[in-house]
Formats: structure tokens, sequence, C-alpha cells
């Protein structure tokens, strides 16, 4: 066939298969990764230049220490899994290669909110059927639903709610700076509202601040008095919201006993330390953390954890210098912060159509790194796949011959 041998056709597929590999991670991780295959495909048939983010010499350090880590963890074979995670991180070359103009920045965002929006819908009604369960059994619902909370299209309440946050602030940008028909408008703030109640009912206390900051960045560009707005709602949710949530923000400071993750978290961020301290430069290995966890519980604790997840350490920046090092820890978090900043500086200087795009980039990182210090959120490749994708579109728009 005569298309088969056209650039411009792998091109094209190249491109749709980028955008769908981000915009696809907010539904389902297979279908995100089998799309970046496809795309990675179009690409090599195209022969395209494939571009390298600002800042590539952080992440190469990262990957080079990473591997450095695994050759000289005590069971190499067991850390293959972060290896093969580095396959996501070519979401962000495949986007940043393919992506040309603004249009389809607005492409994943909308794909972004119509596929949040149909996950958010689905975990409201697994929220009605957890509470109406619960009121039948006469059980406490706050006991029985913290260990098993809405998840929407994916398998964990951390990932759905990674996943709404970072889909959230790409809708709200959208909304609030290039949605002019009024139509559409309409349309953004309807899925931005089933995403924001879908966040709120996954009680996920971390996320919560995270989008919160990242929020807190958008109204203040949009409007500066709308950042009042915030808490506002924030206080109505708590005072009017469904059993739970109340109960669920107090417990940062005033904890259910274990039902809460409060005291696992000291655990885990003190066992973190301890294992920066004795291994600073290139951790125990990847995916040692959790076996190795006891070993290196501080003396003052009592050596048996409470219930919880200890395969990581809920904690980006603990996690990747506990298994990697410090150096590679260093290079992840600058090379996310670079890309930040960089976001920032373009929406200062950009034209008003595509100021947005860099916008919901900033909100999106600061978001991420904020919920970072809570959760191992950019282990989740969903999330990592989200957050690189947009990433890729701020870099992109920001260099020249992008229109």
């Amino acid at each position: 066939m005569p298309a088969l041998r056209d650039s411009a056709f792998w091109q094209t597929g190249a491109l749709c298969c980028s955008l769908g590999a981000a915009g696809a991670a907010v539904v389902s991780i297979a279908a995100s990764q089998l799309l970046l295959g496809a795309a990675l495909a179009c690409m090599l048939a195209a022969r395209l230049r494939w571009r390298l983010p600002q800042g590539w010499p952080l992440l190469a350090v990262f990957v080079l220490w990473t591997l450095a880590a695994l050759a000289l963890s005590d069971a190499p074979a067991a850390g293959l899994p972060q290896i093969r995670k580095f396959y996501v991180w070519l979401t962000l070359l495949a986007v940043l290669s393919t992506v040309e103009s603004v249009r389809h920045a607005r492409w994943l965002a909308w794909w972004w909110l119509a596929g949040g929006a149909a996950s958010a819908l689905w975990g409201c009604g697994q929220f009605a059927v957890k509470y109406l369960a619960a009121q039948r059994a006469g059980a406490d619902f706050y006991a029985v639903y913290i260990g098993a909370r809405i998840t929407g299209f994916n398998s964990h309440w951390m990932t759905f709610s990674g996943q709404m946050m970072i889909a959230l602030m790409a809708g709200l940008a959208l909304a609030l700076w290039a949605c002019g028909e009024p139509r559409l408008r309409r349309a953004a703030w309807l899925g931005l509202a089933l995403m924001a109640a879908a966040l709120v009912l996954a009680m996920t206390r971390g996320v919560w601040i995270g989008a919160f900051a990242g929020s807190l960045y958008l109204l203040w560009q949009w409007r500066r008095w709308a950042v009042a707005a915030l808490p506002a709602a924030a206080a109505a949710v708590l005072l009017l919201g469904p059993p739970g949530v109340r109960e669920r923000a107090l417990s940062i400071i005033r904890p259910h006993g274990v039902t809460d993750s409060n005291l696992h978290r000291v655990y885990t961020w003190r066992t973190g330390v301890e294992i920066v301290r004795r291994h600073p430069w290139f951790g125990v290995g990847p995916e040692r953390v959790g076996v190795r966890f006891r070993e290196h519980i501080p003396a003052d604790l009592a050596p048996e954890p409470p219930p919880g997840y200890y395969g990581h350490l809920h904690n980006i920046y603990l996690q990747w210098a506990a298994e990697r090092g410090v150096p590679a820890a260093l290079a992840a978090v600058l090379f996310f912060l670079w890309q930040l900043v960089l976001a920032w500086r373009r929406a200062r200087v950009v034209p008003d159509g595509e100021r947005w795009v860099h916008h919901a980039a900033v909100a999106a990182l600061a978001a991420v790194l904020v919920t970072g210090l809570f959760e191992y959120n950019l282990g989740d490749s969903e999330v990592l796949a989200m957050t690189l994708g947009w990433t890729a579109v701020s870099d992109r728009l920001g260099r020249p011959g992008a229109a």
C-alpha cells in the first residue's frame, strides 16, 4: 500500500499513538503502554528525530546510577522491574518528538477530562455501593472504608487519586484559559466537578494537599481574588460532605489508632532516613527496600511495625535515595524541579493562547512533587506516564518551531 511508504502516514500515527499513550494512562496502563509501543514503532518507521528533554543529563545520571545500584545490589534480579519501568519514561521522548502545536495539548487535556470523568463517575458509584453495604451490615463505615477505598477504573485508590489530580490540573487550566465556547466550558466544568468529587471521596490526604497546592497556583495566576474560593470550598466539603470526609481530614492531627496510616508513615519515613544514612551512595538496590526494611528500623521504635504496606517508603524522595542512592534521587528530583521552573518561565513570556499549557505543567508538577512527600506516586506507571506526558507537551511548546 502506498500509504505505508509515506513518511507523513507514520508521523501522524506516531503523534496519535504518543498522545494516546499519555491520554490512556488516566484509564488504563495496559492501553497506555500498548500505544506507547506503537508510537515508538511509528517514530522509527517515519525516521523522526528523537528530541531529548531539557535537563536530559540529569535523567541520564538517574538511569546510569540506577543501573549501578542494581549491579551492586544483594539481589540484582529482584530489581529488574524498576529497569523495565524505564519503558514508561519513553513517554517523555515520544510526546516530545511528535507534538507540534497547542492544538495537540488541547486534545490531551480533553482526553484526560473525558477519561477522568468516566473513571470518577465509576468511582462515585463504588462509594455509594460501599456506603450502603456498610449501612446494611451495621459496620463502622470509616473503619471499613479506609482499607478498601474507591479506585475508579484502576486497582488502587492511590493510583486513582493521582490520576484524578493530574487530570484536574490540566482540565482546570483548560477551563480557565482555553475554553472560549460556552458549551465546551460547561462540559469541562462538569468533568472537573466529577473528578473533584471522586478525589474527595477517595480520601487520600496527601493527594488532597497536592491538589490544593496545584489549584492554588492556577487560581492565583487566573484571578488572585479567586484563591479565596479554594479554602471556602474545602470548608464546605468538610462541613457538608459525606460521612468520613471530615474524620479523614482531622485524622492528620487526630488519627484513629492504626486505622489511619500516621504511625505507619512515621515508621517508613524514619526507617527510610536510616537506610539512606547507612547506604548513601547506592542504596540497598532497586526493589530491596521492602525486603530489608526491618533490619533498618531505628532502635527507639518498636521492632514490630504497625499494620501497613512496607514494600516502599511512601515518599518518592526517600524511596529513590534508599534504593538507588542520594545521587540518583537528587538527579531525578532536580530534573522535575527544573521542568517546573522552565514551565513557570515560559508561562510568563509565551502568547496568551499557549500560556495555559505551561500553567498546567507548573500546577501538575507542583501537585505531584508535594504529594510525593506522602506517597511513592511516581512509582505508579499511570501517574508517571501522565506527569511525563504533560511535561513533554510544555517542553516542546516552549521551543522554537512549535505552533
